[in-house]
């Protein structure tokens, strides 16, 4: 118990770092304040439109940041088209489950704003969807934070440039730490981040080795909860429909909050990149401490949502806004 009371000090601390630690040069909180003085007003209203149409909103709004920031920076490069003579980045295999309500809702955003004179053309779509991200967050019961603006939209969107640059599944924690740290991100922000899987789902085939094809006397993952490892089966059996998605927690879904750690204490983490955060002693006692303080995890994630939104950004000299932010 006293362990755990120093992890969740130095965890307190760290987050202090949301507040007083520099941002991206160019990246400020009032970016916008003469150019589009409401936009972050104008880019809610959107959102909680579109989230009230369907809460796959926010998973899909979420992974969309996650995938664009990872891949040349927070660039809104995954939002690109593909033409007759490029492949974009949203075309690559890993991203071809990204679900369109996630593109909608950008799309039905930058519209809003663009709908504005004073803003039209104005507001980069790496910053709407920066904005869009912390909204969906909010709207599920999670952190509101300040978000930094200031992005331009990247001029390059190519599928070869995604490979070997976005977590997989079957990730150990060494992989995830290299993976994170090639954009700046420590451990305790990789867990943090991860806590995004409190809303998220996946496809059948992300995990179906863990229940049917595993190397273990009962072809199932010894970590994986016996219960829990039914009820996937159950939900995923052999030959399913690939369009089959399931919640990946299966305890609150549509919360944004901490029971996602508290999921893997009991062995309920449905990628076995969720579960290693638990089964490796390095991460595990940020697990804890995440599972068993929600303001702790709260002040963590949207302290590693503002260092992530600052991954890889563009200026005026490598990028524009888009009037379109499926066109370069």
């Amino acid at each position: 118990m006293a362990r755990l009371n120093l992890i969740l000090v130095w965890l307190f601390f760290s987050t202090l770092c949301l507040y007083y630690c520099p941002s991206s040069a160019q990246l400020s909180r009032h970016h916008y304040a003469k150019t589009c003085p409401n936009v972050e007003n104008i880019v809610r209203e959107a959102v909680k439109k579109k989230f009230h149409q369907t809460f796959v909103t926010v998973p899909a709004t979420l992974r969309l940041f996650f995938h664009d920031c990872f891949v040349q920076g927070c660039d809104a490069s995954v939002l690109v088209a593909s033409t007759g003579n490029n492949k974009a980045e949203k075309d690559h295999p890993d991203n071809l489950s990204l679900a369109g309500d996630g593109f909608d809702t950008v799309i039905k955003a930058k519209a809003a704003v663009d709908a504005v004179p004073l803003c039209r053309n104005k507001v980069s779509c790496a910053d709407i969807l920066a904005m869009a991200t912390r909204d969906v967050i909010a709207l599920a019961g999670g952190p509101f934070y300040e978000v930094e603006l200031g992005r331009f939209d990247g001029l390059r969107s190519k599928a070869s440039d995604v490979n070997g640059r976005l977590p997989q599944p079957e990730f150990t924690l060494n992989q995830l730490n290299s993976l994170f740290a090639a954009n700046g991100l420590t451990q305790t922000e990789m867990v943090a981040l991860s806590g995004a899987h409190t809303v998220g789902f996946s496809h059948c085939n992300k995990f179906s080795k863990r229940v049917y094809n595993f190397k273990s006397k009962s072809g199932v993952d010894p970590a994986l909860n016996e219960k829990y490892a039914s009820q996937l089966k159950s939900m995923c059996p052999r030959n399913v429909d690939p369009r089959i998605a399931i919640d990946m927690d299966p305890t609150t879904p549509r919360a944004f909050d901490n029971v996602y750690y508290r999921n893997l204490q009991q062995g309920k983490g449905l990628f076995t990149s969720d579960q290693v955060l638990f089964t490796d002693s390095r991460s595990k006692a940020t697990v804890n401490a995440f599972a068993s303080s929600s303001k702790i995890f709260r002040a963590n994630f949207a302290a590693a949502m503002t260092k992530l939104g600052r991954v890889g950004v563009k200026n005026a000299q490598n990028g524009n806004i888009r009037t379109d932010c499926s066109v370069i």
